[in-house]
């Protein structure tokens, strides 16, 4: 059960995600609802949480007509079955987990994408991904995978993102990571660089930070060429907005690139929403897997996760200080 606070945001985003996890009763109609019931919200004084429906029952409540929400369980039941199957190799076609679940192939595959964000081949795919990281030394979980891929795994990532799973394996075992800590007017920056491209730019860090990021690879100290490299990242940094064409080598999951790669569409001089980030993605309720994904960048500015705010238009958080991002924000608008 989530504490008051947390739920009620919930209850306010309407969000699907959180259905059959609390239900919110409103003393004063005497009922009780989804946390994405479509009606119109109560004074926040007038509501009280329950873990299940059975215990809002007790309180004298009863089941809201327009959202049933007692109906929930048994479609939670229906996607729990649907993953457990799939991870079980039992079925992996919609037309069988249909079967297994006592639903038509089109509800459960719109319950399925509502509950994970993904159809179940998608969640499939992402399994299969999952198990392949694993295999290769990397660190993941099952439960997470429902964010981690796309349709076509890596679909669309050629160029500066054109990576292969194997590229960062390890914890970069076997890799060659040059890198410098430069005073820019923003910040102490911390900028580092493969052969392939900059793989780190974050403020006010160093060795240490860029250790546990990249804990098996060998960090060298830039020289000459490193240094060339170095000076275009600061000239971007000062210009937010340009070095466009600097090389990238990113480490994350496939989840993680598509939301970079749509940050790189973001024009500089304009911000989008999580939510909206989330919307072109095509998964417009995993907007907090959106904004985990804008935390794990480990490339600022030339990945832009500082054009990316809250729906209210307030800056929300950044890794490095709401000043830095502030700053960053008000020099793309030339300011």
């Amino acid at each position: 059960m989530l504490d008051d606070n947390k739920a009620w945001d919930a209850v306010k985003r309407r969000d699907r995600s959180f259905d059959g996890r609390f239900f919110t009763g409103v003393l004063t109609t005497g009922v009780y609802c989804r946390p994405s019931c479509v009606a119109r919200h109560p004074d926040r004084k007038n509501v009280g949480f329950f873990a299940t429906g059975a215990q809002a029952l007790a309180a004298g409540l009863r089941p809201c007509k327009r959202c049933r929400p007692d109906e929930v369980g048994r479609d939670e039941a229906a996607v729990l079955a649907a993953i457990e199957a799939i991870k079980l190799g039992e079925a992996e076609r919609l037309d069988e987990l249909a079967a297994i679940t006592g639903y038509s192939p089109a509800h459960l595959q719109r319950l399925f994408k509502r509950a994970t964000g993904l159809s179940p081949a998608a969640y499939s795919l992402a399994l299969r991904e999952e198990r392949a990281r694993d295999a290769l030394g990397q660190v993941g979980r099952v439960t997470d995978a429902i964010y981690e891929a796309p349709s076509r795994f890596y679909d669309g990532m050629k160029g500066k993102m054109g990576l292969t799973p194997s590229d960062w394996k390890n914890g970069g075992a076997g890799r060659v990571i040059h890198w410098g800590v430069i005073d820019t007017t923003l910040a102490p920056m911390l900028v580092a660089a493969t052969e392939k491209g900059v793989c780190c730019l974050s403020f006010n860090e160093g060795e240490e930070e860029l250790r546990a990021r990249f804990p098996k690879a060998d960090l060298v100290r830039g020289g000459q060429e490193f240094r060339a490299l170095s000076e275009r990242v600061t000239r971007a940094v000062e210009r937010p907005g340009s070095g466009t064409d600097i090389p990238l080598d990113v480490k994350g999951t496939a989840f993680q690139q598509r939301v970079w790669q749509e940050l790189l569409r973001i024009p500089a001089g304009e911000t989008r929403s999580y939510g909206e980030l989330a919307a072109a993605l095509g998964s417009p309720k995993a907007s907090r897997a959106v904004g985990g994904a804008n935390g794990a960048n480990n490339i600022a500015v030339l990945i832009p996760c500082h054009r990316v705010i809250q729906s209210d238009g307030t800056l929300g958080g950044y890794a490095y200080g709401l000043r830095i991002k502030e700053e960053l924000l008000k020099r793309e608008h030339g300011g």
